[in-house]
């Protein structure tokens, strides 16, 4: 997947219309834990760069950080107007400061004993 080349699952061009809207660069704000000040508020990855991993490579994903916990199925449900190009790293970030909030919001509950 050099440039623009959508990956396999892409039959319908959504991941496509998400890059453009996106100019090709991750569209995180901050939701990952930086501010990205430097590059004026927005991450400054874009698809088809480098990093110290490798080419970068963006994601599709819900735009709004709650949703992206939701089940894989409901999120490729989404319709464009809720997706977002997400680059690897702010999606990590982002996802694991949704889990780790929701589960300070909702501590997990001692299971009852089974004997």
């Amino acid at each position: 997947m050099t440039g623009r080349t959508p990956p396999l699952g892409d039959t319908d061009g959504l991941w496509q219309a998400v890059l453009a809207a996106a100019a090709g660069r991750c569209q995180c704000r901050g939701t990952c834990g930086t501010s990205h000040e430097k590059d004026g508020g927005r991450c400054r990855t874009a698809h088809g760069g480098h990093s110290r991993h490798g080419p970068v490579r963006l994601t599709a994903a819900p735009a709004d950080p709650a949703d992206l916990l939701l089940p894989a199925h409901r999120a490729a449900a989404l319709p464009k107007a809720e997706l977002a190009a997400w680059c690897p790293a702010c999606l990590d970030a982002t996802t694991r400061a949704v889990r780790k909030t929701q589960l300070a919001a909702h501590p997990p509950t001692a299971p009852e004993a089974l004997f």
